[in-house]
């Protein structure tokens, strides 16, 4: 077999990853100063660090051959199971997440390194079953693959990170030749568990009046009786489709049991959800609901953002940042404090240096060499894409707050390293395209 070279490597896609990363250190380190010029915290000195031994790891993933990790992905997936229960009983809580293991300031964030997990055994999986994904039975276990650790990230309960994970599940399940009214069921079901969700709370604090239709879900009396229809309908028009062959059975069956699943999800999301996530959704409906309090992030954010104009007010010269207006600011916000002082020309960088590697990403796992590689490359790219889109969302308040941070920028060690290993095996899987 042909050795693997150095000058094999995609250094588009490297390049504008170590660009990424500098410009995060950048921010973080803006993020740090006072409006008087005071530096208060060492964030930018761990960030480096942390983005010198992502490009380790970064480096390590590149050359270890992914049919490697194929093998061992039963034993990832299993190992990052194990931590995550681990963490959902003596784990460290921070900002109203079990989400962390380690010592004092020093620790890592199992929920993202899942991400990685779950791609690399479903990519195993999908490649196993072939064309069975568009079996039903074979598609559902598939989602179960991608439900456990989301669940177990649910229950610490830290929901924007679990809100990646069905992205990647259904782009992956999409490249591998599932049945499309499937990958809708999911998305159908999940929109309207959102929905139903959230109802309670926009009904009281926007609407200002009840509706008609939710006296049915959160009146327990009235609950049962149409859980008990949505059930009776399924049945009948399931027997009906097995005994007469009908489509029109199906269908009725179908959306019934979309129904069923958003309403028996919203029971069981509103049990798990509290109450600042529930209104994470609804500031981002209209943020003057609670300014001075659940919406204080968002406006802040789109002020900072908008106040930055064409060209900026120039690297350490914003005032949102400086002033600590924005919270969570070299996090969740970071690309607010780019945009305040690199302006509209500032954040138009960073879309296309990461559009080069959605764009690099995508090429790479359309040449890829087998459909595990193939599978892989896509999970990755949804995972990047969907944190971008969120993130940078979010802080222009066309997008819900959802704690996602922006991967390379976003101060922490959990998320560098984990997009830096998936850049990696994307590396990795470009090198070995004609192996």
């Amino acid at each position: 077999m042909k050795r693997v070279s150095l000058f094999s490597f995609d250094f588009i896609l490297l390049g504008a990853t170590l660009v990424l990363t500098v410009i995060g250190v950048l921010f973080i380190y803006s993020s740090n100063i006072t409006s008087t010029g005071l530096v208060f915290s060492n964030e930018y000195i761990k960030q480096l660090i942390w983005a010198l031994s992502g490009c380790i790891l970064l480096a390590f993933f590149a050359y270890f051959g992914y049919t490697r990790l194929r093998n061992l992905s039963l034993h990832i997936y299993g190992f990052v199971i194990l931590l995550l229960l681990i963490t959902a009983l003596i784990g460290k809580e921070v900002n109203g997440a079990r989400s962390w293991l380690g010592i004092g300031d020093y620790g890592i964030q199992p929920s993202e390194f899942a991400k990685l997990a779950l791609i690399l055994f479903l990519a195993s999986y999908l490649r196993g079953v072939g064309n069975g994904v568009r079996e039903l039975p074979r598609f559902v276990l598939g989602f179960g693959i991608a439900l456990l650790p989301m669940g177990l990230i649910l229950l610490q309960p830290d929901m924007g990170t679990a809100l990646v994970f069905p992205p990647i599940f259904l782009v992956m399940v999409f490249m591998a030749g599932a049945r499309l009214r499937h990958i809708f069921f999911i998305f159908a079901s999940g929109a309207l568990v959102v929905v139903l969700s959230i109802l309670p709370a926009f009904e009281r604090l926007i609407l200002g009046r009840e509706l008609a239709f939710f006296n049915l879900i959160s009146n327990l009396n009235l609950l049962k009786y149409l859980l008990i229809a949505l059930l009776f309908i399924a049945l009948l028009a399931g027997w009906g489709y097995f005994r007469f062959k009908r489509s029109y059975f199906y269908w009725i069956l179908y959306n019934d049991a979309i129904l069923l699943t958003g309403v028996l999800g919203s029971l069981a999301a509103r049990m798990v959800l509290r109450d600042y996530q529930i209104m994470r959704l609804i500031i981002f409906m209209n943020p003057r609901v609670d300014p001075q309090g659940a919406g204080w992030n968002i406006i802040q954010s789109v002020t900072a953002v908008g106040s930055g104009g064409f060209w900026g007010k120039g690297f350490l010269q914003g005032t949102q940042s400086h002033y600590r207006f924005l919270p969570q600011q070299s996090t969740d916000f970071i690309f607010s404090i780019l945009a305040e002082e690199w302006g509209f020309i500032g954040g138009m960088v960073v879309f296309l240096l990461f559009l080069v590697i959605l764009i690099r990403g995508i090429r790479i796992a359309y040449t890829a060499r087998g459909s595990y590689a193939l599978y892989v490359g896509s999970g990755i790219v949804a995972m990047i894409f969907f944190h971008v889109m969120i993130n940078i969302g979010m802080a222009m308040g066309i997008m819900p707050i959802t704690g996602i941070p922006l991967f390379f920028l976003s101060y922490g060690g959990s998320s560098l390293w984990t997009a830096m290993i998936g850049v990696g095996m994307l590396l990795n899987i470009y090198q070995r395209r004609w192996r």
